[in-house]
């Protein structure tokens, strides 16, 4: 499969600029299949009730690309979609968020972490960043398990820092720095 703006993680994954048309009906059954796991995090999901919602959301995502603002990708594993990972803000001290989710049938073979590994190295190579920055609940066991396995350092613990659906939670902050790679 060809797309037309993508990056290469390794021979297996690869990031592409969302196509809203073609990729929104696959993401929004990944997203659909798993939605109390997924939404568990992530309370954007429970707004996404349709493939039209994905679509819009993915359309808005590159409008925000194409103002600076942010920068979500597909996932893209053995040319399947498997879920997305973002730069959801840049902020003026060249540091950015990451946000990031993967479909059930993609977890626990190491996908995530190299895509946030190689994301991170396009942010600093590209985007001229200097620190990445993932916000996890602290009861988020698998993405602080990302954070750690990509060599993020654990800057610290925020009381109440993350409103999810079903209240406030402790939020680790952790970073990589482009020195640190």
């Amino acid at each position: 499969m060809f797309f037309m703006f993508s990056y290469m993680i390794d021979d297996q994954i690869q990031l592409a600029i969302p196509r809203p048309q073609s990729d929104g009906p696959a993401l929004f059954a990944l997203l659909d299949a798993d939605r109390a796991t997924i939404g568990r995090f992530l309370p954007w999901v429970a707004e996404i009730q349709t493939v039209t919602d994905e679509q819009d959301s993915l359309v808005t995502f590159n409008e925000h690309f194409g103002h600076n603002e942010s920068l979500n990708t597909v996932i893209w594993v053995d040319y399947q979609p498997a879920g997305m990972i973002s730069f959801n803000h840049f902020y003026n001290n060249a540091s950015a968020d990451i946000g990031y989710w993967l479909g059930a049938p993609f977890r626990g073979q190491g996908i995530m972490h190299r895509a946030v590994l190689g994301f991170s190295q396009l942010g600093f190579a590209e985007a001229g960043l200097n620190k990445v920055i993932i916000r996890a609940a602290t009861d988020n066991v698998e993405s602080n398990a990302v954070a750690k396995r990509a060599g993020f350092h654990l800057d610290g613990t925020h009381r109440d820092g993350e409103r999810l659906a079903d209240g406030f939670h402790d939020e680790n902050e952790w970073s990589l720095l482009t020195s640190d790679i």
